[in-house]
């Protein structure tokens, strides 16, 4: 498939500009051909083969133009310079000037509005991706590399500009040029130009034979740099552990395997792309060697063509050999470029499985009871969760507790939509979260993970994550609330102040707080604390643990959690045990039946 039509559909909002950079590469393409043309003039005053003519020739028709144009400069420079030959040396030289000037500005012209709608283009398609990427499902990025994706939205949609896009600065203006310049070569030699014609499909085809390789050894080069960025975003994101398991050689080790990979592939492919021109260029050159003996003998041994009008003929042959091999390569950037834009293209097409339905409805602010009804889910054969049901009333504390893989986390992504469930229902308010639409389920909900998700940005915008309008006395509220202002308001431009990547600037708690004070500013009614505190010290946890106690008033909140100790005061404590409810009651009921709960309870005070 040539995805260049899946590109170019991207053009439709810039189409002003393509007009315009067609109409003055029209006209570029004229005045390149007349500038050619006008030498035959200054080479009839050069050689003193100007013919004298009195009278002002009459238009003959377009297929004659060029024989119109050497009478009417004769006629010109025998009626209207005084002065010689060296005068008419100077007129035919000043219109050659001219000529040559007014093709430039126009060839300006056509790449000025041409930059408009190529980086219009290149614009709007990353915006698609980034929005794409940003929308599509997390399942979706559990069976993808990152750093695939990332190389994708980076080098890929860069090998497009490079390649697809500076196309369009050739799509017009070359062919144009040929067409041209070929119209002027048949006013001078119908012979000539048609025995040159019967070698350019011998040169396309021989041409065309290394282009059709490109395309499988770029898709080649750019899925193996989505694996050593890979790498290279896993060995950033897990340095420490690297280090502290003295791993350094081993991912080297692997590192390097990958851009050996790159390597070989990459070499392979600038060699064919090195051959491209070398071999188009010596292709046009042999053409015109045997122009050369042909024109020559019609010059020199059959007197069927002026040395003058040959000598121009000869020009606008090599001046074709430009655009040619500007197109030929053209041809090879398409190639090339089909593979990153069918890489770019599968995000972009790729169907989001998690969108809103037809006809789904914004749900007002949470008012009854969330309940899970008989749900089955797996992440891939084996089930998570099976005819799982839970009723959580609003206004209650509902802890999720059981071991590592029995499905805590999992009731959370499916009851934000991160995932669909795949048998049963889970509801709002007597509504399936499938018919609603997603902006207004996500904005009942907030959430605080395990792992404090922060970005490098300050912390006022961190805060505000749902509310880019919220006041600088909204974030110090939400800070204060979340036992964080006592640490921030020490920071050198206190809310302001950058995080650094991740917030790697604070501590562990710090950060966990700060995630806290977002779900505070966000004020939803339902709170989801998965793990918030399990990778805390006690002092931390202690501070984060009297946060989320004042953040859970008044709200609807699931816990899951690790440490017991953190959810004894819930109001209804389910165990987990395989994706199904063990038990479930308050603390002091499930200690009373002396069961799985208690034994939890026994190992965690140990």
């Amino acid at each position: 498939m040539n995805y260049f039509k899946e590109i170019l559909k991207y053009a439709k909002p810039y189409r002003r500009f393509g007009v315009l950079n067609i109409f003055f590469n029209i006209l570029y393409a004229l005045f390149a051909a007349l500038s050619f043309a006008s030498l035959i003039p200054m080479l009839d005053v050069l050689f003193d083969k100007t013919k004298s003519i009195t009278v002002e020739p009459d238009w003959p028709g377009i297929t004659k133009l060029l024989d119109y144009l050497t009478d009417y400069m004769g006629w010109y420079i025998t009626t209207q310079v005084d002065g010689g030959k060296e005068t008419a040396l100077i007129v035919v030289i000043a219109l050659v000037i001219i000529l040559f000037f007014l093709k430039n500005i126009f060839g300006y012209l056509a790449m000025y509005f041409i930059a408009f709608l190529r980086n219009g283009i290149l614009r709007d398609i990353r915006n698609d991706l980034y929005s794409k990427i940003v929308n599509l499902p997390i399942s979706y990025y559990s069976e993808k590399r990152k750093g695939d994706v990332i190389a994708r939205t980076s080098s890929d949609v860069l090998q497009i500009q490079n390649s697809f896009l500076s196309i369009l600065e050739l799509i017009v203006k070359e062919p144009l040029n040929i067409i041209f310049s070929l119209a002027f070569m048949l006013m001078i030699s119908v012979k000539l130009t048609i025995f040159m014609l019967l070698f350019l499909p011998i040169s396309g085809f021989l041409i065309s034979l290394i282009g059709k390789k490109l395309k499988r050894q770029s898709g080649k080069v750019q899925k193996e740099q989505g694996i050593f960025l890979s790498l290279l975003e896993e060995t950033l994101s897990g340095l420490k552990v690297i280090k502290g398991f003295n791993a350094e050689d081993r991912l080297t080790d692997t590192f390097k395997e990958s851009t050996e990979r790159y390597n070989k592939f990459a070499i392979q492919l600038n060699h064919r792309k090195g051959l491209a021109s070398p071999t188009s260029e010596f292709l046009g050159i042999l053409v015109i060697g045997i122009l050369l003996w042909f024109g020559g003998r019609m010059v020199l041994v059959e007197n069927a063509i002026d040395g003058t009008k040959f000598i121009t003929f000869m020009l606008f042959a090599y001046g074709i050999l430009t655009p040619a091999k500007a197109l030929s390569k053209a041809s090879y950037g398409v190639k090339e470029g089909n593979a990153s834009a069918e890489r770019v293209l599968e995000i972009l097409k790729t169907k989001n499985e998690i969108a809103d339905r037809a006809g789904a409805v914004s749900i007002p602010a949470f008012a009854t009871a969330v309940k899970v009804n008989d749900v089955t889910f797996s992440y891939e054969e084996e089930p998570v969760l099976k005819n799982f049901s839970l009723d959580i009333p609003k206004g209650t504390s509902i802890a999720l507790v059981g071991q590592s893989g029995s499905g805590k986390s999992t009731i959370a992504n499916l009851l934000t939509r991160f995932y669909d469930v795949e048998k049963g229902t889970i509801t709002i308010d007597g509504k399936n979260i499938k018919d609603v639409t997603l902006k207004s389920l996500r904005d009942q909900i907030a959430i605080v993970t395990q792992d404090s998700i922060l970005f490098n940005d300050t912390i006022a915008t961190n805060v505000a994550l749902s509310d880019k309008n919220a006041t600088e006395e909204q974030v110090i509220n939400a800070l204060k609330i979340a036992n964080a202002w006592e640490f921030v308001k020490d920071l050198p431009q206190g809310i302001h102040t950058n995080i650094g990547d991740s917030g790697n600037k604070l501590s562990g708690g710090q950060k966990q707080r700060l995630s806290i004070a977002r779900a505070v500013l966000k004020n939803a009614p339902i709170l989801i604390l998965d793990e918030a505190t399990s990778a805390l010290d006690t002092e931390s946890e202690r501070l984060v643990q009297d946060a989320l106690e004042k953040v859970m008033q008044n709200r609807t909140s699931i816990v899951i959690a690790h440490r017991l100790s953190t959810i004894q005061n819930a109001d209804n404590i389910v165990v987990m045990n395989k994706g199904e409810i063990a038990e479930q009651g308050t603390h002091a009921e499930l200690i009373a039946m002396k069961g799985l709960y208690n034994g939890l309870v026994g190992l965690q005070s140990l």
